[in-house]
């Protein structure tokens, strides 16, 4: 249902390289405040994908958990999203939105399949919510390190060389 702790993992440390090399570029306040907002979310991630990943799914409060879980995780991509974008990397912008809409309906769904009866639809709606939000991550993080993004439904506009234009990001 969630990615993999390798996957958490290898984003934390291509952030690491990240905030380490800065992208080659000297950096600004704006740019500088940028990496380590971005740096605390991927934080944050990977440390809720750890405990959700611990929860004793025999507990009686195993789904209670989770939903709390995902209500954290839906905040840090709210307040990600929230988060003024250096000049650097405008391109990302309407991602960074898409990301946290999609945490937002993949919260509900979770929501939806968990509060009360099961509902295995609801499951599978979140599911697919849940990883078009990691999807739309993983871009801004290719992004980030001035690589260019790839993916089923990305598409790439070049503006100057080394500048890149997300538009119609439509990952999966």
């Amino acid at each position: 249902m969630f990615r993999s702790k390798a996957y958490f993992l290898t984003i934390i440390m291509t952030v690491l390289v990240f905030a380490l090399t800065g992208c080659g570029q000297k950096g600004s306040a704006e740019l500088d405040d940028y990496k380590a907002s971005m740096t605390e979310f991927y934080d944050k991630l990977s440390s809720l994908d750890d405990s959700m990943n611990n929860i004793d799914t025999s507990s009686d409060t195993a789904k209670y958990e989770l939903l709390g879980y995902l209500d954290e995780m839906n905040e840090a991509y709210k307040m990600m999203a929230a988060i003024a974008i250096p000049e650097e990397f405008s391109g990302i912008s309407d991602i960074a939105a898409e990301a946290a809409d999609y945490m937002q309906m993949a919260n509900e769904s979770y929501h939806q399949a968990y509060d009360g009866v099961f509902d295995e639809d609801s499951e599978m709606l979140a599911s697919q919510y849940y990883e078009r939000a990691n999807n739309r991550v993983n871009v801004m993080l290719q992004v980030l390190h001035g690589e260019i993004p790839e993916g089923d439904g990305v598409i790439v506009t070049t503006q100057e060389a080394g500048q890149f234009s997300t538009i119609g990001a439509t990952a999966e």
